[in-house]
């Protein structure tokens, strides 16, 4: 590597392989991983949050996976501090911090100087606008939203009631919601490269409906019984992952069995499109294509080829 202070990125969209790639980086660059994915850092959400298993997590060292109680609140500034303290810690140990996953507010936070701070709120007025959503409709709600605050309309979907409720809020207090899908200032704190992963459309939807019929046979339901007999439910953050609503859902007589996997397959192929949309607006991002190599071997070559020569 050509600094000390750099940080590898291993991105892409979910089952696209990230995993197995950044430990073979880490192994080949002296690095540890931090992982930058939203649900990995969950206790007892093992299957469906495809967590690396304790043998690959014996091979090289992982940060931020088993770190938070699921009933426990989180957000994007919590993961911010708790992964820039391990990037450290890896950087004093004179080693390279492989950062792998797939959330991309997440890896924002590591790559910008983003400022977390919330606007002013209040909360007698955020229940005035829940109800007034829930007296009227969402969308009378995002027509206000529409009035007050225009560029926060145009990216808040009418349906998200508490994100648009937020920027009401923010808005009738004289102040806006962030906009965390821009790119503020990049950090100071370390310098990083970029590296996308990505298959062909076909061949990555391919294996996310596999990786879903295994996760599945892996005993996904059970583990969502588990949680749901700890006392969790569709209120908790951690709960509304994908995998884990769907068989909510299922448990709550909403649709059989087939359907919740059916769903499962959709909403992560859909989720899918929706990181690589992020992760393309990095214009640094160096992208490999696993699908036009003859295997994995090959490509991790020339990952590290390129990060050997760049």
């Amino acid at each position: 590597m050509k600094e000390k202070r750099e940080i590898i990125v291993i991105c892409g969209p979910t089952a696209v392989g990230k995993t197995a790639y950044a430990i073979e980086t880490a192994l080949e660059f002296g690095g540890e991983i931090v992982s930058c994915d939203s649900m990995q850092l969950y206790r007892y959400m093992d299957i469906g949050s495809a967590k690396p298993t304790a043998e690959e997590q014996a091979r090289v060292k992982h940060y931020l996976v088993d770190q938070i109680d699921p009933s426990e609140p989180f957000s994007a500034a919590k993961y911010q501090t708790l992964a820039k303290a391990a990037i450290e810690e890896i950087f004093d140990k004179g080693r390279v911090p492989v950062i792998a996953g797939g959330t991309g507010l997440y890896l924002n936070a590591l790559l910008y100087d983003m400022d977390f701070s919330a606007p002013p709120g209040d909360p007698a007025l955020r229940e005035q606008l829940y109800a007034l959503a829930e007296s009227e409709s969402p969308m009378v709600l995002h027509d206000r939203l529409r009035e007050l605050d225009p560029d926060a309309a145009d990216r808040i979907h009418p349906n998200n009631v508490k994100k648009v409720v937020r920027a009401v809020e923010a808005a009738m207090l004289g102040s806006k919601v962030r906009d965390f899908s821009t790119d503020p200032k990049p950090t100071s704190d370390y310098s990083a490269v970029l590296i996308g992963l990505t298959r062909d459309r076909a061949e990555l939807y391919a294996r996310i409906n596999q990786r879903v019929d295994l996760l599945m046979e892996a005993g996904l339901p059970d583990e969502v019984r588990r949680l749901l007999a700890m006392g969790l439910d569709e209120g908790n953050i951690s709960m509304k992952g994908i995998g884990y609503k769907e068989l909510i859902g299922y448990f709550h007589g909403r649709y059989d069995l087939a359907a919740a996997v059916d769903l499962v397959k959709k909403n992560t192929r859909h989720y899918a499109k929706r990181q690589l949309t992020w992760f393309k607006r990095y214009k640094d991002m160096k992208w490999f294509n696993i699908s036009q190599y003859s295997s994995d071997a090959q490509c991790q070559e020339d990952i590290f080829q390129w990060l050997r020569n760049r």
